[in-house]
């Protein structure tokens, strides 16, 4: 027989004289009684090293044994996501015993509530909290894919992130532009005209740029935080003459870094252009901000001039269509425009008729619509 307990389903049978109890791993009813005829059809071949329980790690050998492998091995170990956010919330949360300590199927949302109550304490803000839990979450889930585990615990984020909300105008940006130096101002303006991320653009190549694709060109992004981050995107004009300018001064190379630097990758990082982005910004006399927000400021400027969510996120390289919806703010008048248009479309005005000749007279009232005689 099957019974469901916390969301998945156990099989209970017996088997000469011995009453046998399995979690069947399964959330689907049909699949845990395929999974209960097997293990019938094991014992009946005389397989009983089936019933041998597993050993099961602690989440500390799990990361050490099974999960850090795989990620060094999916993440080159210069990449952002591995040095900046999986190394550092891997290394927390092995800090922390009573989680790390614990056997992975033994994990429950209080100790990860916990987890964060310690981060906390330690003086961490909420955005750094976060971003540690959602490694431990990745690591859980995994365990899951894996087969470690059958359910994973829901892990609160905690409240109160801040996200980055800065916006340049056009005065501040073209006045930042002036005062960079020759690469930054390259660099500052490929960012704002593809939305790229900033590492994303520091990490372009030469063979990645498509001379006659779309009007002006196009740029592979090839690597990023998720699988969406794969996308082309289509060059602005003043990106594709930058990029263009610098290709020539290169002497037109096949491949290579676009932005080569002394690095121990071979292009430029964020260390490279730390200085530079101050000195401009003080010398520009604008509110201080960072490279990243030449990104905020170009999707929100796309939100604003009627780019549905969509088409947003798949120039921004978005995995969730969440993300995009923040910058989508339709105005009352963007609202009244569809709605009015999506009735006149229906009726099949075309001419905006109904609408002169609906007006309101000054006595209050709504002349007749005229009608047209065919001769």
């Amino acid at each position: 027989m099957t019974y469901k307990r916390g969301g998945v389903w156990w099989i209970k049978f017996q088997h000469q004289g011995r009453m046998i109890y399995r979690s069947s791993g399964q959330t689907s009813r049909t699949k845990a009684r395929q999974v209960e005829a097997r293990l019938r059809s094991e014992l009946a071949m005389g397989n009983f090293g089936i019933l041998t329980p597993k050993s099961i790690p602690s989440l500390a050998e799990f990361i050490k044994d099974r999960f850090e492998p795989w990620c060094t091995g999916r993440f080159p170990a210069t990449s952002k996501t591995w040095h900046s956010w999986y190394r550092p919330g891997l290394r927390s949360v092995a800090a922390y015993k009573l989680l790390s300590s614990r056997p992975v199927t033994e994990i429950t949302s209080e100790h990860a509530d916990g987890f964060a109550a310690y981060l906390s304490a330690k003086g961490l803000q909420p955005a750094s909290v976060n971003a540690q839990l959602r490694v431990l979450r990745s690591v859980l889930r995994k365990a899951k894919t894996w087969g470690v585990m059958t359910v994973v615990p829901d892990i609160a984020m905690l409240v109160g992130e801040t996200h980055r909300e800065r916006v340049l105008t056009s005065e501040e940006e073209s006045k930042y532009l002036a005062m960079a130096n020759p690469m930054l101002s390259d660099v500052a303006a490929v960012l704002m005209d593809t939305a790229m991320r900033p590492e994303e653009c520091f990490r372009q190549r030469w063979e990645h740029i498509n001379w006659t694709g779309g009007r002006y060109g196009t740029v592979l992004v090839t690597h990023g935080k998720t699988e969406s981050a794969r996308r082309f995107i289509p060059l602005t004009p003043r990106a594709s003459a930058i990029l263009r300018a610098r290709w020539e001064l290169a002497g037109r190379p096949d491949e290579g870094w676009v932005w080569p630097a002394p690095t121990k990758s071979g292009h430029i990082e964020p260390s490279t252009l730390r200085k530079q982005h101050a000195r401009a910004l003080r010398l520009a006399k604008v509110r201080p901000f960072v490279l990243y927000t030449f990104r905020h400021t170009m999707l929100t400027r796309l939100g604003e001039s009627g780019c549905d969510t969509w088409t947003l996120a798949r120039i921004a390289g978005h995995s969730n269509i969440r993300i995009s919806q923040r910058y989508v703010h339709p105005s009352t008048e963007h609202i009244e425009r569809t709605v009015i248009g999506r009735e006149l479309s229906e009726t099949g005005d075309k001419t905006g008729d109904i609408q002169r000749s609906t007006q309101i007279s000054p006595r209050g009232e709504v002349p007749a619509i005229p009608s047209t005689s065919v001769t």
